[in-house]
């Protein structure tokens, strides 16, 4: 019997947004931007500096009916898996 990944760090996303050194409320609208193109279904990794991201990314998902799968901080950097609801 073969396991499924336990963690979104193994799963293959469909885009990445690197938000890297931007500042609140930069990421969020480069986020909405980048959804945008996703097709339905489609999972995008967020990458973030900015420590509002932590509050700020889980609110837009809640808001706009997306699923944040998982986030993380590995070093100062904000790691969000976010999959884009259907149409």
């Amino acid at each position: 019997m073969s396991q499924q990944p336990n963690t979104t760090h193994e799963v293959t996303h469909d885009a990445v947004l690197d938000a890297s050194g931007l500042n609140c409320p930069e990421p969020v609208m480069m986020l909405h931007n980048k959804v945008r193109d996703l097709p339905a279904g489609g999972l995008l990794k967020v990458i973030a500096t900015d420590p509002s991201t932590r509050r700020d990314i889980p609110k837009f998902c809640v808001f706009l009916g997306h699923e944040l799968l998982e986030q993380a901080e590995e070093a100062g950097t904000y790691l969000y898996w976010i999959r884009k609801k259907a149409d």
